[in-house]
């Protein structure tokens, strides 16, 4: 290819035609440089610069609408509620508030500081040289003197609607995160302080479904009882059996050594809770001739015939005692409810 076949804008600045050889320019690929700075609208009135702060001023104040929206939206909708809302079909209304009023609160604080970069902060462009890793004090007092600059071209002490709400958008957006930490779990308040037994209430055989009379149950054994009412197809039947479950052993009265413990059986028929006051696991083992139950989960070991008091393993203290006593029609009843919390120590115990 020869050099008539260049175009012409393509050739080199200079040629050598006496010997044929080509001088390459010595910076082909110069540095245009940046395009001149063209003002925005904002820069150049005021009018257009209060517009824009209103808008980024409005923004803020949405988001936090938005937050006080997903706060409300907490307390308002119960969480089994369940909302068509299309085109995403049936959703829970409790989940759909929550990320809804929660994206808005974000997306408002974003697309606000978004707009105030693109319209009130300066948008000159700053060509800068790379430099070492390590700063010089001539670099470090450069950059706090840009920071200032930039903090100064912003606005942000002088534009006191767009800081005030923005500090005020920053501010509730954490409350989210510490309304979330209320779904760690539902506060026991006073449930695990009281069971389903009350006075009144008939001791039901868990194995035949049917009340219990005294003569039912033998000296030696062990019967295992439910308050009556529960049945195990209801909702919350696992919720209450965890902590209304009952054993119930028969003991010689004579061989009965606390004296509450005798005087809240009847003929010998004493009833415990069944719930291991370790780490609540239900107590299945008895031995006849000590009167001793075991729990099978750690070994704690408990003695019926003495107030139920540990004798060892790990549990921290007896189990809890049901008062019972027999009806009109002979069977066995509940005096009240346990006297104190069954299973194991817990945070409201105090």
């Amino acid at each position: 290819m020869s050099t008539q076949d260049i175009p012409e804008e393509n050739l080199p600045i200079e040629q050598d035609t006496a010997h044929g050889a080509v001088k390459v320019a010595e910076d082909p690929f110069a540095d245009p440089g940046l395009p001149p700075h063209k003002p925005r609208i904002q820069d150049i009135d005021e009018r257009a610069a209060k517009r824009s702060e209103r808008a980024i001023a409005f923004m803020f104040a949405l988001s936090m609408l938005a937050t006080i929206g997903f706060i409300a939206s907490y307390v308002i909708f119960p969480v089994d509620k369940i909302v068509y809302i299309w085109p995403f079909g049936r959703v829970s209304a409790l989940n759909f508030a929550l990320g809804l009023t929660l994206g808005a609160a974000l997306f408002f604080i974003g697309a606000g500081a978004v707009h105030w970069a693109r319209t009130l902060m300066s948008d000159v462009e700053v060509a800068d040289e790379r430099h070492p890793i390590e700063a010089t004090p001539e670099v470090k007092a450069k950059v706090m003197a840009d920071f200032a600059a930039g903090a100064a071209e912003s606005g942000f002490g002088r534009r006191k609607l767009i800081r005030n709400t923005l500090f005020g958008a920053l501010a509730l957006v954490p409350l989210s995160g510490i309304v979330l930490l209320r779904d760690m779990g539902p506060l026991p308040e006073k449930k695990l302080r009281s069971t389903l037994w009350a006075k009144g209430k008939l001791l039901i055989n868990m194995n035949t479904n049917e009340p219990l009379r005294p003569e039912d149950v033998a000296v030696g054994s062990l019967t295992f009882a439910k308050p009556e009412g529960l049945e195990e197809h209801d909702e919350h039947f696992q919720t209450e059996i965890a902590k209304a479950a009952l054993m119930i052993v028969r003991i010689q009265p004579e061989d009965i050594k606390d004296k509450r413990e005798l005087e809240w059986s009847h003929e010998g028929i004493v009833a415990y809770s069944k719930i291991c006051t370790h780490v609540g696991c239900p107590i299945s083992l008895y031995e006849q001739q000590t009167h001793h139950v075991l729990c099978p989960c750690h070994q704690s070991t408990f003695d019926l015939s003495d107030g139920a008091r540990v004798i060892f393993g790990p549990a921290g203290h007896a189990l809890p005692q049901l008062r019972i006593g027999v009806n009109d029609k002979g069977f066995l009843e509940a005096h009240g409810d346990f006297e104190e919390p069954v299973g194991p120590a817990f945070w409201e115990r105090g």
